[in-house]
């Protein structure tokens, strides 16, 4: 590993002054950061720990039901929340698929977004549930942005040097809504995904899907939306029939790669087949029935 500089600001101001410095990297959990540096993949002048920083480890509330959650808060004490969990148990169970316990200890939403990683687990639901993040940048200025724009391309964000992400803003599901996210893996536990599907599933009062969203995971250089799927859904009612066909529209649309992992037409096949078991356990989470 590269000789660097350690820097544990206890400011957002302090920690924005120091990632306008050239080739500073952000340390949120550093379970992606770390061993990237020790291979190479990336390189860093300066770490600017944040987990020191108390207003990036905030975690509330907000009275429109917006939940409030710190760049530098863990995965393990977002799911010590009993109400966050209970609400949002689909994007916690793909948050706690980022490694063991122990780097869940560390491990952070905020983190597993601007790593970019294309098989970031956390990151098809924090899209498809309307995330938005809050960033500061070099000069001080804050602004908003969706989550699905900050992934630009494996490793690549659009944030520019000396961005801060401070928060991502998660609002409350809408009613008669469901999430799940299922993945495909060689081994059960602390692996990358082969394939990912992201599904967020509204009803109407007449059971009609009112709204859907899908992002998969692994199968295009970002995070991507099945646009073809999504609008095979919306209007119908769900069955069986409908979800393998959103599945097989879903698996068209994705533009996966072949590697030593897997071949572009098994990640299609994995598309298939996760997204609509994903809009299965949905209808199920709303207690639909399927013909």
């Amino acid at each position: 590993m590269q000789e660097l500089a350690y820097e544990r600001p206890t400011t957002i101001a302090k920690a924005v002054a120091l990632m306008a410095r050239d080739g500073a990297r952000a340390l949120a959990g550093g379970s992606d950061l770390i061993p990237q540096l020790r291979e190479g993949r990336r390189s860093a002048s300066v770490i600017v720990d944040l987990k020191h920083i108390p207003a990036l480890n905030d975690f509330r509330r907000e009275p429109d039901g917006t939940w409030r959650i710190g760049a530098a808060l863990s995965v393990a004490k977002l799911g010590a929340h009993a109400e966050f969990a209970r609400e949002h148990a689909a994007l916690l169970a793909s948050a706690r698929m980022i490694g063991s316990l122990q780097i869940q200890a560390r491990a952070t939403l905020a983190g597993n977004l601007c790593n970019a990683a294309p098989s970031a687990d956390a990151v098809p639901l924090l899209i498809a549930l309307e995330a938005i993040v809050e960033i500061i940048s070099a000069d001080g200025v804050l602004s908003r942005a969706g989550v699905e724009s900050i992934a630009t391309g494996p490793g690549q964000t659009s944030l520019v040097p000396g961005d801060l992400v401070t928060t991502v803003l998660l609002p409350p599901p809408e009613p008669r809504s469901a999430a799940c996210y299922l993945r495909f893996t060689p081994r059960r536990e602390m692996d990358i995904a082969i394939a990912g599907s992201g599904v967020v599933l509204r009803l109407d009062d007449k059971g009609v899907i009112a709204n859907a969203k899908i992002f998969l995971a692994s199968v295009a250089p970002k995070p991507m939306r099945a646009s073809t799927a999504q609008s095979l859904l919306i209007g119908q009612k769900p069955s069986a029939a409908l979800f393998t066909a959103a599945g097989a529209a879903a698996a068209a649309e994705c533009r996966p790669i072949s590697d030593t992992r897997g071949s572009a037409d098994y990640r299609r096949e994995l598309v298939a087949v996760l997204t609509r078991r994903a809009l299965a356990d949905c209808a199920r989470q709303l207690g639909v029935m399927l013909p």
